[in-house]
């Protein structure tokens, strides 16, 4: 698993040891930037269910300013910490240790809106509705801003969901990528 494009590209990232969590692989990676946007003017980006922090890690070498990683797993913190350290981005990621929900709701409070969201839970996660309602009510996106969810495939989610649409679906094997937007 490695950094795909951007400022430190070629970086090779740790995994988070153990079957818990499922790294986004370089194939899919490259695949997603290259629909949302290969590369960034700045803007804040969101992982949420970071695992080993390759999707926040990728769009902060593509350009995006800040990142905020979220897991609730010790262990994966403990390697998202590494991983930012090894590519030298400490100074651009704000890393939280919590749940999905509960941390979104304290995040949103903040009043930040993100350019990019990543949702990767575990495939056996299926709030992926409340989560994005949430995410609608708390004012965490603009009309820019683009959320991409990362599932198995055979977890079918809506093509509208609260004010969101989804834009654009790809299929990779057992994986979906579902690009969601704010509706007109």
């Amino acid at each position: 698993m490695r950094v795909v494009a951007g400022s430190v590209r070629n970086h090779q990232l740790k995994a988070v040891p153990g079957d818990k969590t499922r790294p986004t692989t370089d194939k899919i990676k490259e695949s997603m930037f290259n629909i949302i946007g290969p590369y960034f003017d700045g803007g804040k980006a969101l992982d949420l269910f970071a695992g080993s922090g390759g999707l926040g890690i990728e769009a902060l070498s593509r350009g995006i300013e800040e990142t905020v990683f979220v897991d609730q797993a010790a262990p994966a913190i403990k390697i998202i910490q590494e991983n930012i350290a090894k590519c030298h981005l400490e100074e651009r990621a704000i890393v939280k240790k919590g749940e999905a929900l509960q941390t979104l709701k304290q995040l949103g409070a903040s009043g930040e809106s993100y350019q990019l969201i990543f949702l990767d839970p575990p495939y056996n996660f299926h709030e992926m509705d409340a989560l994005l309602i949430k995410i609608e009510e708390l004012k965490m996106v603009t009309t820019s801003s683009i959320i991409i969810v990362e599932h198995e495939k055979t977890y079918e989610l809506e093509d509208t969901i609260g004010g969101f649409k989804r834009f654009k679906q790809a299929l990779y094997g057992i994986t979906s990528l579902s690009f969601y937007e704010l509706g007109e």
